[in-house]
């Protein structure tokens, strides 16, 4: 479940902008700002299962974005890389292995 959050988490901060409105200060309520479904649906003054559906939906959404755009996934490897680099630097490996990562970081972009 943390695993699961984490991802929303960092998926929101990648597509955001664009999701609607109404999407935007769900996720935000339920995921950054910690509130129930029923304290969003009391906000709002709808039910509960339609705050339910719409998070779960925008979720979907956010999986999609990231399906077509990879910005999570790229990051991710990037990150991966950076970590790479900087161990072979840091232990004095050879200069064709810090070449190899970098050509494979430059590709990312």
């Amino acid at each position: 479940m943390i695993e699961k959050t984490i991802r929303i988490n960092y998926l929101y901060d990648f597509y955001q902008s664009l999701l609607t409105d109404k999407q935007n200060k769900y996720m935000r309520m339920y995921y950054l700002d910690d509130w129930s479904l029923g304290e969003i649906a009391e906000h709002f003054e709808v039910s509960r299962q339609a705050v339910y559906d719409n998070i779960r939906r925008t979720e979907a959404l956010l999986e999609e974005y990231e399906e077509k755009l990879s910005l999570l996934g790229r990051y991710q490897e990037r990150n991966r890389l950076l970590k790479q680099l900087r161990t072979l630097i840091e232990d004095g490996k050879e200069s064709a292995e810090v070449l190899r990562v970098l050509h494979t970081l430059e590709k990312l972009e």
